[in-house]
């Protein structure tokens, strides 16, 4: 199991880095700013929030998309349930997700709640009996296929297309478009025109946006009603 777990170098003590995947976790400028940039604004959130609204995602990393998306759901005082479902190949420990974490002071409290979840068992995890978090552990070309669960917003953010090609392959981007829900919504912080052509041949349509600090572009898209 030891092989599948997160493999990590620190830069600059806080900043976790893939050495399998020679990829920064979240951005060394400002992590915090470009999840709401590129996950939530990306995909209308808040304002969306509403009923029993399910985000899915690629690449579940340090849990930075999820607290920063429970966070932004309660502070819009939504009603109804958040439900968070994440694909994760190469998972982190607790410990290295409680140090990555320690880089943003504005979620410690529920970076904390998440660490003891984390440490308690495979989930799924609930909070406050309206937040469900549920990490489907392996390799996403596997797991995602198998699953019955359709995305109100999709957060796609495996390491860059360029270091791990896998996870933003056709046959991917065809399941991420067949578990997205009609008027269903996704954004990523990367511009790839591979994975554009990809989700726009999904049926997806697909446009580019401004990016985050100093990426030019990123991608949207959503799916017809």
């Amino acid at each position: 199991m030891d092989d599948q777990r997160a493999q990590l170098d620190w830069r600059d003590g806080h900043v976790p880095v893939s050495t399998r995947f020679d990829d920064p976790y979240f951005s060394v400028h400002d992590g915090l700013a470009e999840t709401r940039h590129v996950f939530l604004a990306g995909n209308g959130l808040p304002e969306r929030f509403g009923g029993d609204f399910h985000i899915m995602e690629t690449g579940f990393g340090t849990g930075l998309n999820f607290l920063t998306a429970w966070e932004a759901w309660e502070a819009a005082g939504a009603r109804g349930t958040l439900r968070f479902t994440s694909f994760e190949a190469f998972p982190m420990t607790p410990e290295d997700t409680a140090r990555a974490l320690a880089a943003f002071p504005a979620l410690a409290p529920r970076a904390e709640r998440l660490v003891a979840a984390l440490k308690a068992g495979p989930g799924p995890h609930v909070f406050d009996e309206a937040v469900t978090l549920d990490i489907v552990q392996g390799d996403a070309r596997e797991t995602l296929p198998k699953h019955d669960g359709l995305a109100d917003a999709w957060f796609l953010d495996g390491f860059a297309p360029a270091r791990n090609p896998e996870l933003w392959g056709e046959a991917l981007m065809r399941e991420v478009a067949a578990h997205t829900a009609p008027g269903g919504t996704l954004a990523s912080y990367t511009a790839a025109g591979h994975v554009r052509r990809a989700l726009a041949a999904a049926g997806l349509e697909v446009r580019r946006a401004p990016g985050y600090g100093r990426k030019r572009h990123m991608t949207l898209a959503g799916k017809p009603d």
